[in-house]
């Protein structure tokens, strides 16, 4: 591994007072300084002397802080090279590289290691005192994760990731989170879950803005990544970047920070500038002033003259650490900023110039802030709890609260108390006490307030009232007052309550976040064009505010909804897509009330992609409508984490896994130059995001009986599947689970199908008892498996599992088998009874057999079309079933014998419908030539003689008669009864010659309209539904490997080319949304574009022409 790095450690003396060491930690400027993740540790390295020191943080809140007891010094004979980084975990693990070679160091027990990777370009240590490395292995990127539990002294590999070659590691956060940038896309890559989500599209991506160790910094709701001179902001709840901030634009990030409340996270990134500065200063100052009141500053700094500013700082969100005099300082920022003026000292002109710059603010941006903070950014807004909630019950007065210059009034009605009005008043200066009235706005009619309200800060103030929860917001550039959440909350009951009324707050307060509105909350406030001009609210509210729309019928509104969708991801293709999932999402509703918008938004999203540009690659394979989702950025590999962890033991073996890989894929490239078989390939996207995702929230007990659908189990719609994006969404699942999950089924299918067979079947095994008790046994417990899975279908939807036709044969085909073998167990007999029971089981068992083959592609069309032409002429056999049986009827009446007959005593008589009459007779013949008239030979009747003596069998005569078999009515004279012959000619006219002619005519039509893949992507859709609600465990149907919010898939360019080509012929190519995009798309497949206005003309003039001929 290469020479090791001489360490020195050296005692620092602690027992005199700290002021009074004679000389500093080190001996020279400090370099760099590093805390520990959940800030508990700091170390810092001086270049000069090249020394590290250790500090206590933890014991101290505000100040200058202690030196820890160690002092770490590197030998610098061996390598000539300066420590490149250092990073330190929780526990004093201190890791630096030095000319590219990583070195470990324990500051508690002075144990060394180093030289752990010479490779090593990155370091750092997350929550969990794990060691991440980043470095280059044999040429490629490679991801060391170490464990924090050390094995006899030395460090271990728990898991190596090599880095795709098509993505760029740029660094890691606190949490220990990976960021990559690939084809333009950051994603963050969270290992501990195996888990990828892309963040946002950076069009200016190259080499030069996105480095190695950008600036990362994130929180539970927020990502914020820096690159070069831009911040951009991350939702992690909405998935989109909400946004963009511009590093040297003081007044943005100003304004930003003050109103977004997100300092905490920006102030980490924002490096030396004016605005961090003006926090540090102010901090800085306070924090002085704070040690200076508890007596803690030290003597030497027990000045009028303020101190420089420690230089070196370096923030962790809640606490800043700066280098001063050779020492560390801790300055509390938590709590600080969002108080705090940049630009002034005097609290008076913090608040005056903090309206100032408002009202100097152009008023479309001061609205996007308006709308970010208010809905998405506020942490009280989005974070209210119920303690915060006054526990006084209000009283029915009028009341003011005041912050800062602002005063809301709330007045409330003197008639019942039930309309409550808000006044907005604001002070010209601190000074003054006159506040002039802004605006003021009539509230909330008819209800109560039932608690005190609050002030969230100026603009927002919370009203709880007996039908929900009101919280308004107060402009000060338009000076007006307006709703910006409202939760309906039917309370009117519980008003003289208090236990009941605080009992309900607490349910919908006790969350992390306010509660989304629910249906009544629309429709008891009309604020759909609030939400809907707004990006941000569109996002979080356009589920449930479609919902409504669509349930109310307002057309006008869904209409609305659905083309500003649309319009925002087009206006940003790569970064808004989440857009799409609004609708996505209400394709069941949509499918129930309005399914003309799913054609539409099938046809308009076909063929997509969510980048500004299409992108064509060559591939090696068919990968046509193959689908996958961009997730895996790294590749975990084991057998190189044995390798790093044993060293020589593996060592072997790896340079033979090098060598196989290396002459594999030498080979490859032999056949691939052999063959010349690249197919050039286009990546589209499947419009429909979060369409197979399930509520995240679930019980375990409730899942195995009722689970929860996703829109894709809900919705059964053709146009869905007209397109590729369809087949590619079913492509995608029948791939990552479907057909595995269908062949266990199978194969137990198959287990019961053979035992039941067999000893059905075979002489030799039903014949022998205890081998007949076992295979019995075993069908009986097999069949109830399959049984079990029947029922839970029942159980969720029984009407639709009734209107299956296939779930009949599958109920049959289980419970006939599991009868059948229960009572030849009890009976021990293989009787008459028990053979037909055998042979429709079996014959039910087969055709369940033949059923598994309708997912494959080869036989399920054939299904699909059964199904699909059954439906359509199920009217037609009706009608032709009435008809046999009218027939039927005619005929019994007609050849019902006249009196009661019995086939074991002749009855002679003269009814030409008598059984006796009617049956074969065979006479004697004389010698003469004279034939006796007595019948010397009589056959015996039976019921097949004369089939109308009984309903039942003249209605099978008739369906003999129907298939071509008139045997039935071949015993009567057709010349002495014209009735019959009369009768005969109707039903063959009528019945055989023209409606079964006219049936086969039908059939022919319904077979070449079902005759495509539409009806067989269906039935595959709904197998993969039973699949997921009844055979997946609920946790699986959460695998966002399974199951992602976003599929992308392949698609053949000569194939794509074809298909456009078609759809500009049929009139299907719309050009109206996404014009850029589907112009680039005809570029990239040397399509000339086309004129749509004269193609529409030519096809109009081209069907007048055809209804004319």
């Amino acid at each position: 591994m290469g020479d090791k790095i001489e360490i020195d450690i050296y005692d620092n003396i602690q027992s005199k007072p700290f002021r009074k060491q004679p000389s500093k930690p080190h001996n020279g400027p400090i370099t760099k300084i590093d805390v520990s993740p959940n800030g508990k540790y700091l170390v810092t390295y001086s270049q000069f002397d090249s020394s590290i020191f250790g500090w206590k943080v933890e014991d101290i809140s505000e100040g200058k802080l202690e030196p820890d007891n160690k002092t770490i010094k590197i030998n610098l004979n061996i390598f000539s090279g300066k420590i490149e980084q250092i990073c330190v975990s929780d526990d004093k693990k201190l890791a630096y590289i030095r000319d590219k070679r990583l070195g470990i160091i324990d500051m508690k027990n002075n144990e060394t290691e180093s030289n752990l990777q010479s490779n090593a370009r990155y370091c750092t240590f997350n929550l969990k005192g794990e060691l991440i490395v980043y470095g280059i292995l044999q040429n490629r990127a490679t991801i060391w994760i170490y464990s924090a539990r050390t094995k006899n002294g030395k460090w271990v590999c728990k898991r190596t990731y090599e880095i795709r070659k098509d993505s760029k590691f740029i660094g890691t956060s606190r949490d220990g989170k990976l960021y990559f940038t690939s084809n333009n896309f950051i994603y963050e890559c969270n290992i501990l879950a195996d888990k990828s989500i892309r963040m946002f599209c950076n069009y200016e991506n190259n080499e030069n803005n996105v480095k190695l160790m950008n600036k990362i910094s994130s929180n539970e709701r927020f990502t914020c990544l820096k690159t070069k001179n831009k911040i951009t902001i991350h939702s992690i709840v909405l998935d989109i970047p909400i946004a963009s901030l511009d590093i040297n634009n003081d007044d943005q990030i100003y304004n930003f920070m003050k109103q977004a409340g997100l300092s905490n996270l920006l102030l980490p990134l924002l490096g030396k500038g004016a605005i961090q500065n003006c926090i540090m200063r102010n901090c800085w100052k306070r924090c002085l002033d704070q040690l200076k009141q508890d007596n803690k500053l030290p003597d030497e700094y027990q000045t009028e003259d303020l101190p420089n500013l420690p230089y070196n700082i370096q923030t962790t969100g809640e606490y800043a650490y700066g280098i001063l005099d050779g020492y560390v300082w801790k300055i509390k920022l938590e709590e600080k900023i969002p108080k705090m003026d940049f630009t002034s000292e005097n609290s008076d002109e913090i608040i005056e110039n903090w309206y100032f710059e408002i009202k100097k603010m152009h008023e479309t941006h001061y609205k996007t802030y308006e709308y970010l903070t208010t809905h998405l950014l506020n942490p009280y807004y989005m974070s209210i709890r119920y303690e915060d909630i006054s526990a006084e019950k209000f009283k029915g007065k009028n009341m003011e609260l005041s912050h800062n210059l602002i005063k809301w009034k709330i007045e409330v009605g003197h008639k019942n108390c039930e309309n409550i009005n808000l006044r907005v008043y604001k002070k010209i200066n601190v000074s003054s006490d006159k506040w002039n009235l802004i605006c003021n706005k009539k509230g909330i009619e008819k209800c109560n307030i039932c608690y005190k309200p609050k002030l969230l800060n100026d603009n927002h103030i919370i009203l709880l009232t007996t039908t929900g929860i009101y919280i308004y917001y107060f402009n000060e550039v338009i000076k007006s007052i307006s709703l910006s959440y409202f939760y309906y909350m039917n309370l009117d009951k519980y008003s003289d309550d208090v236990e009941k009324l605080q009992d309900n707050y607490k349910k919908v307060l006790s969350n992390q976040i306010l509660p989304l509105p629910n249906y009544d909350s629309f429709k008891l406030n009309d604020r759909a064009s609030y939400i809907i001009d707004n990006k941000e609210s569109l996002l979080i509210y356009g589920t449930e505010l479609l919902s409504f729309a669509i349930k109310e019928h307002k057309l006008e509104l869904i209409d609305k909804i659905y083309k500003k969708c649309l319009s925002h991801f087009e206006k940003d293709l790569g970064n808004n897509r989440m857009f799409l999932s609004i609708i996505s999402c209400m394709m069941p509703l949509l499918n129930k009330y309005y399914p003309e918008y799913i054609s539409k938004y099938s046809i308009e999203t076909n063929l997509i992609i969510d980048s500004p540009f299409y992108n064509i690659k060559h591939q090696n394979d068919n990968l046509h409508l193959y689908s996958f989702q961009v997730i895996n950025l790294t590749q975990s590999s084991k057998f190189k984490m044995l390798c790093y962890n044993y060293g020589k033991t593996y060592y072997i073996l790896n340079t033979i896994q090098q060598s196989i890989t290396q002459l594999t894929s030498f080979f490859n490239k032999i056949s691939t130059r052999t063959t010349n078989s690249t197919i050039p390939t286009i990546i589209f996207m499947v419009p429909y995001i979060k369409f197979i995702n399930y509520p995240q929230i679930y019980k375990w007990s409730s899942e195995l009986i009722k689970p929860q659908p996703s829109p894709f189990i809900e919705t059964i719609n053709k146009n869905i599947y007209k397109t590729w994006n369809g087949e590619a969404l079913i492509n995608f699942k029948w791939n990552t689970y479907g057909i595995y999950y269908y062949m266990i089924i199978w194969i137990m299918f198959l287990a019961l199908l053979g035992c039941f067979t067999a000893v059905a079947t075979i002489p030799q095994l039903y014949n022998n008892e205890d081998i007949r008790k076992q295979l019995l046994i075993t069908s009986i417990i097999l069949g109830f498996i399959h049984l079990s899975f029947e029922i839970r279908q029942i159980i969720y939807n029984p009407i639709e599992w009734i209107y299956d036709f296939w779930n009949l044969f599958d109920i049959i085909a289980y419970l006939l088998p599991i009868c059948t073998s229960i009572i030849w167990l009890q009976t021990n007999d293989r009787n008459d009874h028990v053979i037909q029971l055998l042979s429709f089981s079996c014959l039910f068992l087969d055709i369940k057999f033949l059923l598994f083959f309708r997912a494959f592609e080869s036989f399920g069309v054939y299904f699909a079309i059964i199904i699909s032409v059954g439906r359509q002429i199920i009217a037609f056999l009706l009608v032709l079933f009435i008809i046999i049986i009218s027939f039927a009827h005619a005929f019994y009446i007609l050849l019902l014998p006249k009196s009661d007959v019995s086939f074991d005593k002749r009855i002679i008589d003269d009814d030409p419908n008598n059984p006796w009459n009617i049956v074969p007779t065979y006479n004697q013949v004389f010698e003469n030539g004279s034939i006796d008239s007595n019948p010397f030979i009589i056959q015996p009747p039976n019921e097949n003689t004369n089939m109308f003596i009984d309903f039942k069998t003249a209605l099978f005569a008739m369906y003999k008669f129907l298939t071509g078999d008139s045997s039935a009515l071949s015993n009567w004279s057709y010349s002495k009864d014209p009735s019959l012959a009369i009768l005969i000619v109707l039903f063959s006219l009528l019945i055989v010659v023209y409606l079964m002619n006219l049936f086969i005519g039908l059939l022919n039509n319904a077979i070449d309209k079902d005759n495509d893949r539409v009806s067989y992507l269906i039935q595959k859709a709904k197998i993969l539904a039973e699949i997921e609600l009844f055979y997946l465990l609920p946790n699986q149907r959460r695998w966002k490997t399974w199951f992602p919010e976003v599929i992308h898939y392949y698609a053949d360019v000569d194939k794509t080319r074809e298909m456009v080509k078609e759809m500009i012929s049929k009139g299907e190519w719309n050009t109206k949304e996404f014009p850029k995009l589907k112009e680039d798309l005809l570029d990239k497949l040397n399509i000339q574009p086309v004129d749509e206005v004269s193609l529409r003309n030519l096809l109009e003039e081209i069907q007048k022409m055809q209804s004319k001929l």
